[in-house]
C-alpha cells in the first residue's frame, strides 16, 4: 500500500504504498540469493533459515517499511521467493504471482513452502509467509535458466527513452529518506513529477531509472521487488493512497550491471481499482522484467 504520507520506496513525497500483506545470504540447495560477495541489504534482509521440512524462519525487519510503518509488499514478495528458490534446481525466477492478505509488520515470521512440479526446463512451487500465525502472502512461482533459454523471439516493445542519470533529478534531493524502504532505493527522473510537487499534473505514464541505493546488482528475484518499489502514477491524478491486491511478474532475463530504466503506468481507475503495469529495462537497453498488480485506490 501507498498512502498520502508516504510508502513502497519514496518514503518524503506527499504520496506512498504500503502492503496489505511478512544475516547474510543462507546456504541452501545452492547459493543464488546474491550476486555480489557484499552482505547487502536485500539479501540480508530476505534470507531465511530452513527449521523444518519446507519451513523457513527469519526476523522481518523494518529496513523496508513503509512510513505507515508496515513492510513494502515487494520485499515481502521477494523473502516468499528467497524460500522457495531453495527447494527447486532451476536458477532463476521465471515468473511469480502473490495475493496479499495482511499487513507485514517487523517480527519473527516463516514461509512454508511446497513444491509443485520439477520438470526440465521449469520448475513450481508455492510460499506462504505466516507472521504470528496468520497469513501475510501467498506466492505461486516458477523457476527456469535464463541462461540456457532459447526458442523464437520477437520484440515489438522499446526501452524508455531517458536522459542520463547524472542528467536526472533526484526525487530525494532535499528531503528525508527516512530509515525504511525510502533508504533502501534510489531513483532519477527527468522532471519531478507534479505530485511531489503538490500539485498533481494527471500523468498516466512515468519513465524514471531505479536501482538499490547500496550499489547491490540486480537479479531475477530483486527484480520481482522492485517492480513493487516506486510510487504509484495514479498519485498524479490525486489519489492520497494505493494498497496491493495481486501482483504477477515475468523476469524475461538476468539484467546486466548498472541503473534500471522503468515504466509504469496506468490506465484504468474503475470504482476504487486500478491496474499497474511496470517495465524494466536493463543497462544494455534488454527488457529484463514486466509486472502487472491489480491494487485499491482510497
Amino acid at each position: 500500500m501507498w498512502c498520502a504520507r508516504g510508502s513502497r520506496a519514496i518514503a518524503a513525497p506527499p504520496g506512498a504504498r504500503r502492503s496489505v500483506a511478512v544475516g547474510c545470504a543462507m546456504i541452501g540447495v545452492r547459493e543464488r540469493i546474491s550476486m555480489t560477495t557484499t552482505a547487502h541489504a536485500f539479501d540480508v534482509d530476505t534470507a531465511s533459515t530452513p527449521v523444518g521440512e519446507h519451513v523457513y524462519a527469519l526476523e522481518l525487519t523494518d529496513r523496508w517499511n513503509t512510513p505507515a510503518g508496515t513492510a513494502n509488499g515487494g520485499y515481502l514478495f521477494a523473502v516468499c521467493l528467497q524460500a522457495l528458490a531453495r527447494e527447486v534446481p532451476q536458477p532463476d525466477l521465471l515468473s511469480a504471482s502473490g495475493h496479499f492478505l495482511r499487513p507485514g509488520t517487523p517480527g519473527p515470521a516463516r514461509v512454508s513452502t511446497e513444491t509443485a512440479r520439477i520438470g526440465r526446463r521449469t520448475g513450481t512451487g508455492a510460499a506462504t509467509l505466516l507472521r504470528e500465525d496468520r497469513e501475510i502472502v501467498r506466492v505461486l512461482a516458477t523457476f527456469s535458466d535464463l541462461g540456457a533459454a532459447q526458442g523464437p523471439t520477437m520484440e515489438a516493445g522499446v526501452a524508455p527513452v531517458l536522459p542520463a542519470p547524472r542528467e536526472c533529478v533526484d526525487p530525494h534531493e532535499g528531503r528525508d529518506r527516512g530509515d525504511g524502504i525510502g533508504a533502501r532505493v534510489e531513483y532519477r527522473m527527468p522532471e519531478l513529477p507534479g505530485f511531489f510537487r503538490g500539485t498533481p499534473g494527471g500523468a498516466t505514464t512515468w519513465e524514471f531509472w531505479m536501482r538499490f541505493a547500496d550499489g547491490r546488482e540486480a537479479d531475477p528475484i530483486a527484480l520481482a521487488a522492485l517492480v513493487d518499489a516506486a510510487p504509484p502514477v495514479v498519485f498524479d491524478h490525486g489519489i492520497g493512497g494505493s494498497s496491493t491486491i495481486e501482483l504477477t511478474v515475468h523476469i524475461r532475463r538476468r539484467p546486466e550491471p548498472g541503473w534500471l530504466a522503468c515504466r509504469v503506468s496506468t490506465k484504468h481507475l474503475v470504482n476504487g481499482f486500478h491496474e499497474e503495469d511496470f517495465e524494466i529495462w536493463d543497462s544494455s537497453g534488454a527488457l529484463v522484467a514486466q509486472s502487472r498488480q491489480l491494487a485499491l485506490a482510497f
